[in-house]
């Protein structure tokens, strides 16, 4: 491995506002930049509450990393709800997986688990998490897994188990 690389197993969430580019276009960029801030309270709130790391916005996304699964898979959970309660005109969708990736330079990840979380956040429906079934194998509290079997993933070449996420109750 090259200087400024370390492998490390980590957790990443990806974190989206669904139907932003036609709200934006629609509504113009006063409305989107409400929308946005409300978004970034969210995250911020949960993930500093539960020890999450915000790695980089992504417009009107964020890139969530975890040293630990169930505070990331909190946290998301925790930001889905608190918008889908608000009167954000936007629903959240959000994709989770774990696994061994490569720190670069101190602040950037690369490998595999950053891919298909990516991935599974833009095949998530609006009001949607969804994660790879390992991230949720032990029980989390307050949240229920239900399996949603196999899904092909562009780019990824074997199909990935995945789970839909839900505050239980």
């Amino acid at each position: 491995m090259s200087a400024g690389a370390t492998r490390v197993v980590r957790s990443f969430a990806f974190v989206d506002l669904s139907g932003f580019t036609s709200f934006t276009n629609n509504e113009g960029d006063d409305e989107a930049v409400a929308v946005l801030r409300e978004f970034r309270d969210a995250v911020r709130d949960a993930a500093s509450s539960r020890g999450v790391r915000i790695a980089k916005w992504l417009g009107d996304g964020a890139m969530l990393v975890g040293v630990e699964t169930e505070p990331l898979i909190q946290a998301v959970v925790d930001i889905e709800n608190r918008i889908s309660r608000s009167d954000s005109a936007l629903p959240l969708r959000a994709g989770i997986s774990v696994g061994p990736v490569i720190l670069f330079e101190g602040d950037d990840y690369i490998g595999h688990a950053v891919n298909v979380a990516a991935r599974l956040c833009d095949e998530a429906a609006p009001r949607g998490v969804i994660a790879v079934a390992e991230a949720a194998e032990s029980p989390i509290a307050g949240i229920d897994a239900e399996p949603a079997g196999e899904r092909e993933i562009r780019g990824i070449d074997e199909p990935v188990a995945i789970v839909r996420l839900t505050v239980r109750g």
